[in-house]
């Protein structure tokens, strides 16, 4: 391929002497393609992200601004041409005084030099996935459809059926198969019938006996030859003779020729139907051209055509070379069935949109990585392909939504499974629905995971689903390009040129960034993660768990190896975090549940201390206080010199019940005799209530203890200023309104003990 600097392009067709001038800004991105006609491409070829100045040498022409098409204001005959990120064959009109009077054609090569085969590959799998859910019991295949290519007046739906069947017949493992045959094809060995003189032959078969005494041309037997006495007085000078020949003339060698000249035959349909000079009407002939030349092979001359196809010899399922064309003869019929409404953003007009394709090439590669780990639902498989007028439609297409459900069962846990195509979340709806905590978010591809037995909506109100991202970008070489650091220096001018990169197709940090997006905006998200073609994986975890994370996986289209058991690893990773019921990021669900179901939260604004060091779980919500009481000051001085405080545990009312509420609780508010507020407040410091008996309370000089046993808490005095100096209200509180209404005995009533948030509390404070 000769690199070029500028380029003359002569348009005589349009008008005698026309030239239209194309020049490159950069070195190494403008070619004259030799072998651009074997590859369906036209001559000259731009690299896409790059930009290229083009003059006419009349100012009455112009080129029709389109996307990749920009002209001069005053002067309509310069301009640029910026392909941006399209790849393929580039047609612009070629307009004269705003009147389009012909094209002009230019190839876009792609910045990755695999995409050709990338392409190829990729096609080839979509098509052999097509059709082996076509081949399903439960699929519309059993609907019959004729097609007549010759009468298919739809373009766009007959290059799409050409070009799935291209995808398999253009592979180098098709051209291989067919050398392999040439080379070596099976033979059998064949019986011929021929006149032999009677003396050459050696072993009498039983037909020979009857030849002998019944065939004419016969030669007089001496009189005295032994067979004489037999009766025999003649015998034939011929008889007949078998004679083993090998011949390449077997049936698996038929069905071989019969699926070549089928091949030939639609190719010359859609040839024929196309229109002349158009790109379905050249790669048809160039398809035919190579068919033509694998059935004038010398082999195929001494075949003859089948009466019978044995699709079940053993030469045809096992041999190499031969089982190859029996798939592709297989997945024939049904591929020229098929119509892609996806296949227009990938190869409408001639363009070969590798970004997309790659995003469609994933969905089938995860799509069988899922199938081997769940149980998706056939139902949900046999839907993507539909019965249409045109043929049996696959209804993967960018931008809409696709979803297939399954199960996963490890025997400790069974879980709900979701493989979403273009799911969008809303930034409409409000918590707990699920969606969006921002703008509308559409991932490629989403996979959720829920608790079995109950709806996926139950499991996003109780914040029971997770979610894993997964964004298809073709354009990205390796991780260095998103992962790359920067100078401090340098990172505003990559930031502020980032947009326009983008739209080069120049991935770098924004991919990054885009799975951030997804993993904080879009709820119940536990990862979110790049798919591309390239090498290296990276994973980084958001805590200690394997998720949440952030993270890039390389799948590569590739026969041979895709990478993808490195993302089948990480599945099973995560679905073994799944079954641990007591991992960190089924707390923080819980907590999170727990935190937002209340639709109005609680205030306050009043003066506590600070969350932080040793008092870094006061979450006022979750904070108890215990509330006792004190009848007399000799008491209240034992508890301020011990550190102490004690509570009855007998069956009377003023017993403490130790609840959670109670063996939780953090503070101790110190209710005092004939007054209406409290303001001692001292902080526990023992892990919980413990049983001191009447005996013991006396030696530490407990003022007349009563019952057998009590139950001790230790206690230590806050400073008032933790506090603000507060007094509170403990009149007002919910817990002591519900005592005075059950207590009767209002002797009883000051001493029975009770709990209450912290929250709650300092809503009552009067001072």
């Amino acid at each position: 391929m000769e690199s070029l600097q500028s380029i003359s392009i002569d348009l005589n067709h349009i008008e005698n002497g026309l030239k239209l001038f194309i020049d490159a800004r950069k070195e190494d991105t403008l070619f004259a393609s030799e072998d651009a006609f074997e590859n369906s491409e036209a001559s000259y070829q731009l690299i896409e992200g790059s930009f290229y100045d083009f003059e006419f040498n009349s100012e009455y022409y112009s080129l029709h601004e389109v996307n990749t098409v920009l002209t001069h204001k005053r002067k309509k005959f310069l301009g640029t041409i910026a392909p941006n990120i399209y790849v393929g064959t580039l047609s612009i009109p070629v307009t004269k005084d705003d009147i389009e009077v012909g094209l002009i054609e230019l190839e876009v090569q792609s910045i990755k030099s695999s995409y050709r085969n990338d392409y190829r590959d990729m096609l080839e799998l979509i098509t052999e996935k097509c059709t082996d859910l076509l081949l399903q019991a439960n699929s519309p295949v059993s609907h019959h459809f004729e097609t007549d290519y010759a009468r298919d007046s739809n373009q766009e739906a007959r290059y799409q059926k050409f070009a799935f069947i291209k995808s398999v017949l253009e592979t180098e493992e098709f051209t291989e198969s067919i050398h392999r045959i040439v080379s070596s094809p099976v033979t059998q060995w064949k019986e011929t019938v021929e006149l032999k003189d009677i003396r050459n032959i050696r072993r009498f078969r039983n037909s020979n006996i009857k030849e002998i005494v019944t065939s004419r041309n016969r030669t007089r037997l001496p009189d005295e030859h032994f067979l004489r006495s037999y009766g025999l007085k003649s015998l034939p000078e011929k008889i007949t003779s078998l004679r083993k020949t090998e011949t390449i003339d077997t049936p698996e060698n038929r069905f071989i020729k019969h699926a070549l000249e089928v091949f030939l035959k639609f190719c010359s349909d859609i040839h024929n139907a196309s229109e002349a000079g158009s790109k379905l009407n050249n790669e048809s002939g160039i398809l035919i051209r190579g068919l033509e030349s694998h059935l004038h092979h010398s082999v195929f001359k001494e075949i003859s055509r089948p009466s019978t196809l044995k699709i079940s010899s053993p030469v045809l399922q096992r041999k190499e070379g031969y089982r190859e064309i029996l798939r592709v003869w297989l997945m024939f019929d049904l591929a020229a069935k098929l119509v892609w409404k996806g296949g227009e953003d990938v190869y409408s007009g001639g363009k070969k949109d590798i970004a997309v394709l790659y995003e469609y090439w994933l969905f089938f590669k995860l799509l069988e990585l899922f199938q081997s780990i769940f149980e998706i639902e056939p139902k949900d498989i046999s839907e993507l392909i539909q019965p249409t007028n045109n043929g049996l439609n696959l209804q993967i297409k960018q931008g809409n939504h696709t979803a297939l459900k399954g199960i996963y069962d490890s025997g400790k846990r069974k879980l709900n499974v979701k493989f979403n195509y273009n799911r969008s979340f809303s930034g409409r709806k409000a918590y707990p629905a699920s969606g969006s905590w921002s703008a509308t978010m559409r991932p490629d591809y989403t996979l959720s995971f829920w608790s079995y037995g109950i709806s996926e909506n139950e499991a996003e109100k109780e914040e029971l689903i997770v979610h894993m991202h997964f964004d298809a970008k073709y354009k990205i070489a390796n991780l260095d390009e998103i992962l790359k650091q920067k100078a401090e220096e340098d990172v505003k001018s990559e930031m502020d040129t980032e947009k326009a990169e983008n739209r080069k197709g120049i991935y770098k940090n924004a991919d990054l960034l885009k799975m951030h997006a997804y993993k904080d905006a879009i709820r119940r998200t536990g990862g979110a993660y790049v798919l591309y073609p390239g090498d290296k994986s990276l994973r980084q975890k958001g805590f200690h768990e394997i998720i949440p994370g952030l993270g890039a996986f390389p799948v590569r289209p590739s026969k041979t190896d895709s990478g993808i058991n490195e993302l089948k690893t990480f599945i099973y990773e995560v679905l073994d975090h799944f079954i641990n019921r007591a991992s960190q990021r089924e707390k923080l669900a819980y907590r999170i549940y727990d935190i937002h179901k209340n639709a109005k939260p609680n205030e306050l604004k009043e003066v506590i201390p600070e969350a932080y060091g040793e008092n870094r779980a006061l979450i006022p919500d979750d904070t108890y206080v215990l509330v006792g009481y004190c009848k007399d000051e000799v008491r209240h001085a034992w508890y301020m010199e011990k550190g102490l405080y004690n509570f009855r545990m007998d069956d009377d009312k003023g017993s403490l019940i130790l609840d959670n509420s109670v063996t939780n609780s953090r503070y101790l508010l110190l209710r005092r005799k004939d007054k209406g507020t409290a303001s001692e407040l001292f902080k526990i410091v023992s892990k919980g209530p413990k049983v001191y008996s009447k005996e013991k309370l006396e030696l530490l000089g407990y003022p007349s203890p009563k019952n057998d046993y009590y139950l001790i808490i230790e206690i230590e005095k806050l400073n008032p200023d933790d506090f603000g100096n507060s007094e509170w209200d403990f009149k007002q509180l919910t817990q002591y309104k519900k005592l005075k209404e059950t207590c009767k005995d209002v002797y009883k009533l000051p001493g029975i003990p009770f709990t209450v948030t912290m929250t709650e509390l300092m809503r009552t404070n009067v001072k």
